[in-house]
């Protein structure tokens, strides 16, 4: 990251001079050329792609996306109008209201569907939840998917996800952290983790990626090379990879140490990896399969500490790699 895209991003006040009006100036503008839009999105899908009507679509989920933007950003400024800058509950049910109503759009716009194996395993907390980075859309999956259970998420996130205003403004309201990609003091970031995971009850959820990245074929088999050579002793346990990335085991661990009764949660999925990039939605949507959900939870008796958690951590991970190829398999032969 450059250093002026670093400081833009890090100066609150500058960020959201900027996202905040582009994003309400984007819902004006497709609410208001709807008659426009429609007409012509509706023309041109029927004479390239008349069964998946893809710009038709995505034209209207951006409509739907930059509305509810714009009304989370209303909500957020009469909180704290109001006097509730402070109050979790009113940004939690907020955040709960948010996530859902997206995942209404992605399924009215893009027939987004979900199968979820285990939705009852995620409570009670606290829990660390460990969840599967495919797309930049799955990061929405752990808070709609808390949010169904009455848990309260703490998110890892990148920094740069703040270019979303209600990320933003939400997300630095309530005890979550965003991570700089490139920190000075590796140690200090995860200090705050530890820090963000302290004083979790039975509502809460810690929640990270520990991928670290969206991943793709070719960043899964650049971070395995990274791994075969400066950590060998990890090859053998990374190499056979298939549908996940290799983790960073550092967040997780600091985490768990953060929370010593927390029970860890493993969330992964196969569909949203068709939408890794933007470029890609128009071929994918409407999507044919339901995004499959796995959930499993490990008790924190059988979660080891030290130096074992990362040769643990490997093979658990490997084991859910090789639930979703199978998962991948019998979806292509249905």
């Amino acid at each position: 990251m450059s250093s002026w895209h670093s400081g833009w991003m890090r100066d609150a006040r500058t960020r959201r001079a900027v996202t905040v009006p582009a994003v309400a100036t984007a819902a004006a503008l497709l609410g208001s050329s709807l008659g426009l839009w429609v007409p012509i999105a509706t023309a041109v899908d029927f004479a390239t792609a008349p069964k998946k009507m893809p710009r038709l679509r995505l034209l209207s989920f951006a409509l739907a996306w930059s509305t509810l933007e714009s009304i989370g950003v209303g909500v957020t400024a009469a909180l704290w109008a109001t006097g509730y800058r402070d109050d979790q509950d009113a940004h939690y049910a907020l955040q709960r209201w948010w996530a859902a109503r997206l995942v209404d759009a992605l399924h009215h716009t893009a027939s987004v569907s979900f199968e979820i194996d285990g939705l009852e395993r995620l409570a009670p907390g606290p829990i660390v939840m460990c969840a599967r980075h495919a797309s930049i859309a799955d990061s929405l999956l752990p808070a709609w998917l808390l949010g169904q259970v009455g848990m309260r998420p703490r998110y890892v996130l990148k920094d740069d996800l703040q270019v979303d205003p209600c990320l933003d403004i939400v997300g630095n309201r309530l005890p979550n952290h965003f991570v700089d990609r490139d920190p000075d003091d590796s140690a200090a970031e995860l200090a705050k983790l530890e820090d963000l995971a302290d004083g979790m009850n039975a509502q809460d959820a810690a929640v990270i990626f520990p991928e670290g990245m969206v991943v793709t074929d070719t960043r899964r088999q650049r971070a395995i090379d990274a791994i075969t050579r400066r950590y060998p002793e990890r090859a053998s346990r990374v190499r056979d990879l298939q549908t996940l990335g290799p983790i960073r085991p550092g967040g997780t661990a600091a985490l768990l140490r953060g929370s010593p009764d927390a029970d860890l949660v493993f969330v992964t999925h196969t569909g949203f990896e068709q939408l890794q990039r933007l470029a890609d939605a128009p071929a994918c949507v409407p999507l044919d399969q339901p995004i499959r959900v796995e959930i499993t939870r490990v008790t924190r008796t059988e979660v080891p500490s030290g130096d074992a958690f990362v040769e643990w951590f490997d093979r658990q991970w490997s084991e859910r790699d090789r639930q979703l190829i199978k998962l991948a398999a019998a979806d292509h032969l249905a």
